[in-house]
């Protein structure tokens, strides 16, 4: 039996609990952001026998988590997608075997989803930059890698600017450098990628 003494004990409990909560705070949510087309650059650059060459990025989009409520900010998600057949060099033919070596009939986009954030420091004192190494897996014509991705983050009102270069191999992603004009003109196995990225709520 429920007696009188048991209720008040029962709403005793309750109270403290939600004082407890109130006391607490209430959790930090973290501010969504997301990638748009035409606000930012993301290119890719490379070499070969020839001449050094440039393939922008067209078509791309994201998400980004932050939450900025403690001393330094956390970031809690990073997913880039990147249509494979929206890079673009200018050259019709260039882009052809660029889609040829990444076999975009069968593999879509190019992916990085971030894991972790391996390092976070301030570059600026007070300021809203910061300097980050990000871990995460990089997919690339199927073949999945994990890479640290070293950027500069800067914090602003309304958005997040993410800036920073990654060198890759082709070959590490089991893409054989492309080749023209019957192979006299070999492209090198080292690209770079750039991204100047904006990221708006």
């Amino acid at each position: 039996m429920i007696t009188h003494h048991h209720l008040k004990r029962s709403h005793r409990f309750l109270w403290i609990s939600i004082a407890i909560l109130v006391l607490s705070g209430t959790p930090a949510i973290a501010q969504e952001f997301s990638l748009t087309n035409g606000t930012d650059d993301l290119l890719v650059t490379g070499t070969s026998t020839l001449h050094d060459w440039e393939i922008t990025v067209e078509g791309k989009s994201g998400t980004l988590a932050l939450d900025t409520s403690g001393e330094l900010p956390a970031l809690q998600r990073l997913n880039l997608q990147i249509v494979a057949e929206s890079l673009k060099s200018g050259k019709g033919s260039m882009d052809k075997n660029t889609y040829n070596a990444l076999n975009t009939d069968n593999y879509k986009d190019i992916l990085f989803r971030m894991k972790e954030v391996r390092s976070l420091e301030p570059v600026q004192s007070p300021g809203k930059q910061y300097k980050a190494v990000l871990g995460g897996t990089l997919t690339i014509a199927g073949q999945s890698r994990e890479v640290d991705l070293e950027c500069v983050l800067t914090i602003e009102p309304g958005r997040v600017l993410l800036k920073g270069s990654e060198p890759l191999r082709m070959t590490d992603f089991g893409i054989e450098p492309p080749k023209a004009l019957l192979g006299t003109i070999k492209t090198g196995d080292e690209i770079e990628i750039h991204f100047n990225t904006v990221w708006t709520r």
